[in-house]
């Protein structure tokens, strides 16, 4: 099994993504190809949980689109991510927060984690 991950590692380019985990808001840049066009289009929703390592590495993202609970899986090695911005970390106690998926309106609503930055 060991070298089935060696040469994973040496196929797969992973890149540097900022820290993230579940509760925190962020927005996924992702290429879309359609036809012979291509274009990034953005997913921004709560980090619902994070599994796997290394090559394997997942994350999921829910938004509500409308009334409607949408969830994408996006794994972290993916050459079509362009870009993952960290809008907001999220004050949960939890790794995986599946309880959100029956939650609406403000029930759904996770603080944001206050961060002290102490002055130079």
């Amino acid at each position: 099994m060991d070298k089935l991950k060696e040469i994973a590692q040496y196929l797969v380019e992973l890149k540097e993504w900022p820290a993230f985990k579940a509760g925190d808001t962020v927005t996924v840049s992702y290429k879309i190809k359609e036809g012979n066009k291509e274009r990034i289009q953005q997913f921004q929703g709560v980090v619902i949980q994070r599994r796997g390592a290394g090559a394997t590495e997942t994350f999921t993202v829910r938004k509500m689109s409308g009334s409607v609970g949408v969830e994408r899986i996006f794994p972290i090695a993916s050459p079509f991510i362009e870009n993952i911005a960290v809008n907001k970390h999220g004050k949960v106690r939890r790794a995986r927060i599946f309880y959100l998926r029956g939650l609406t309106g403000k029930a759904a609503r996770i603080s944001e984690k206050k961060y002290f930055r102490p002055q130079a």
